[in-house]
């Protein structure tokens, strides 16, 4: 029997068009039969957060990035032509238009795919995000698990 391959993503940015890019290749990944990791850090654990309100308590700079950040994958802006939040509108618009998958739904069918999704710890006590936060189903590890599933990787991307 031949071992599975491998891919593992590092998704470090927040924009909405980039989190796609790097989910459309995980679910390919997956359904060619890859172990599939995506480690989520930085800017990239916006598409992790869920839409509805935070109710605990946090810290002043901790609420302020709370409020900075956009609250869920389909509110993540554009990395090119965002246009004070237009950008975004528009290509949800043409994706429907041709049936393309939104991003929650490329993270629904990922979870569904058993692609691994990691939370980066150390970035999530950076930011003042809290488990409670993110979208249920998904791991929390630090630098050293992704380094872990990497090492093996036949595919390693930085996103």
């Amino acid at each position: 029997m031949t071992e599975k391959k491998k891919t593992t993503i590092i998704l470090f940015s927040g924009d909405y068009d980039k989190a796609m890019a790097a989910y459309i290749i995980a679910n390919g990944a997956a359904a060619y039969d890859h172990e599939v990791t995506i480690f989520h850090t930085f800017w990239g654990l916006n598409a992790l957060r869920k839409d509805e309100p935070s109710t605990l308590k946090k810290g002043f700079l901790e609420k302020m990035f709370a409020k900075m950040m956009p609250r869920g994958s389909d509110k993540m802006g554009l990395s090119n032509m965002n246009f004070a939040g237009m950008g975004p509108k528009m290509i949800k618009h043409v994706m429907k238009k041709h049936n393309a998958m939104s991003l929650p739904h490329l993270i629904e069918l990922a979870q569904e795919q058993e692609v691994k999704l990691i939370a980066c710890t150390m970035t999530m006590d950076l930011l003042g995000l809290q488990q409670e936060e993110l979208l249920d189903g998904i791991e929390y590890a630090g630098v050293a698990a992704y380094l872990a599933d990497a090492e093996d990787g036949n595919v390693n991307l930085f996103i």
